[in-house]
């Protein structure tokens, strides 16, 4: 972040300097929410949650060295030398000082959200914009009410366009963070099941998604999802220029000649500027959505097709999703552990089913926030891997004993249900054999990456 200064953050959160600090040209060098990590001279953010209040924490962040802080309440009494300001909630005034921070920097930015591969679609879009820009893109799971406001925080003059990702589990939340980030281009991947429980249909999760549109500047460009049914039926409404992106007839940019090879996919992308021969090294007839939406980003913003078929050949996906790793004795490891919804299940089925190894298995773990449903989709998870031609199906989970269920039903020949991760151990080591594909998933809560390890401990590098 570049330096603020106390008058400066007063003002832009409309809070109030409590005790005898005075010295509203003091500098600001940063903001952490953190009282373990804090920095000298940084501001610290009290956040509050369920079961912990970071006011509690105030003065260990004040003795670690920040210059000051906000507060929700007035103080028993007052460090000297730091500065304390008075604000109604912390978490508000964090996203009222990024806005206020992303004004200091007009800059392109683009603002990436979804039910899936929000992710994959912010790492692509910036591959691209990077082989021309110097790109801020989100980091890590820096996409939440906390997190996004602070990935804001880290624009500085160097950055000449930003790749900004919002996640959601409310509805609500869009609005919130786009208020933050004001952007210039809004990707809508697609609308799935993934929070149904909060939101209670797909419909509703569509509303909460396009409220980034209340915030997108009117010369603003929307990117959606052209064969996504929910998205292609919004694509007409929007008071913006409107991208689509897809195999349909209708898209903008047109995905043709799809063909998957281990480990890559190519296919030509049909643009309003003429064909584009894209290679993405990444698995999945999925893929053509976020190299899609990156060459439309890239042309709207004067790449050449040069740079952004380069742009893509050089993206790589992130840790836990779908990275695949390659053991000894053919065997591969179909790391997609970070998260999983319905779709995203689909879609890795299809990738494992697209291995060319002979025997293809799949550990599945419980997909969360769906709610009622969750029965009926955790089963039809295990129908497709039927349909997919899975030869082992491990279902690690209560909710995953749907999938097992439906897996059985649908001819899987080998299922195992599996409560724990501790009891899924011994049926891989007795199930993995050579020349496999082993795919590992399941939401976060699951923390699947731990099979992921031992997979590898039992395997050899290639």
């Amino acid at each position: 972040m570049e330096q603020l200064t106390v008058g400066e953050v007063v003002r832009a959160v409309g809070g109030t300097l409590l005790g005898a600090f005075t010295d509203e040209n003091a500098p600001v060098d940063g903001v952490g929410t953190d009282s373990r990590t804090i920095r000298p001279g940084e501001l610290f953010v009290p956040l509050t949650g369920e079961r912990f209040d970071g006011h509690a924490y105030i003065n260990k962040a004040l003795e670690q060295g920040a210059a000051g802080c906000f507060t929700a309440r007035e103080r028993e009494s007052y460090l000297p030398g730091k500065f304390y300001i008075k604000v109604a909630s912390p978490l508000r005034a964090l996203r009222d000082l990024a806005a206020y921070y992303r004004t200091k920097f007009p800059i392109p930015l683009i603002g990436v959200t979804g039910s899936v591969g929000k992710t994959t679609t912010k790492d692509m879009v910036a591959a691209v914009l990077s082989t021309k820009y110097k790109v801020l893109k989100t980091e890590g799971n820096l996409n939440s009410r906390e997190g996004m406001p602070l990935m804001l925080l880290r624009l500085d003059r160097s950055h000449e366009i930003a790749v900004i990702e919002m996640g959601m589990s409310q509805a609500g939340e869009i609005e919130y963070l786009a208020r933050a980030a004001c952007p210039d281009m809004a990707i809508i991947t697609n609308i799935g099941d993934a929070h149904i429980e909060n939101l209670g249909s797909r419909e509703n999760i569509l509303k909460a998604k396009c409220e980034i549109f209340r915030y997108l500047k009117l010369e603003g460009v929307a990117v959606l999802d052209g064969d996504d049914e929910l998205l292609a039926d919004v694509a007409g409404t929007l008071p913006f220029e409107t991208l689509t992106c897809g195999e349909g007839e209708n898209c903008s940019f047109r995905a043709r000649d799809i063909r998957g090879g281990e480990g890559v996919l190519e296919f030509t992308a049909h643009t309003p500027e003429g064909p584009l021969a894209l290679s993405v090294p990444a698995p999945g007839r999925h893929m053509i959505y976020p190299a899609l939406f990156a060459a439309a980003v890239g042309r709207r913003f004067g790449l050449t097709p040069e740079q952004i078929c380069a742009g893509i050949a050089q993206f790589r996906p992130t840790k836990m999703r779908m990275n695949v790793l390659r053991r000894g004795n053919n065997i591969a490891i179909l790391d997609d552990a970070y998260n999983a919804n319905p779709q995203s299940m689909r879609a890795a089925l299809g990738v494992l089913s697209d291995s060319r190894s002979s025997y293809k298995m799949a550990v599945l773990g419980d997909m969360f926030e769906l709610g009622s449903l969750a029965p009926m989709l955790h089963a039809g998870v295990g129908e497709y891997a039927g349909r997919c031609g899975v030869d082992c199906l491990v279902a690690v989970g209560e909710l995953a004993v749907h999938i097992a269920d439906a897996a059985e039903r649908a001819g899987v020949p080998a299922v195992f249900r599996c409560p724990d991760k501790g009891s899924a151990i011994p049926v891989l080591k007795q199930q993995l054999r050579p020349d496999c594909a082993v795919l590992v998933k399941a939401s976060r809560g699951m923390a699947m990456e731990e099979l992921v390890d031992y997979l590898k401990q039992i395997t050899t590098e290639e």
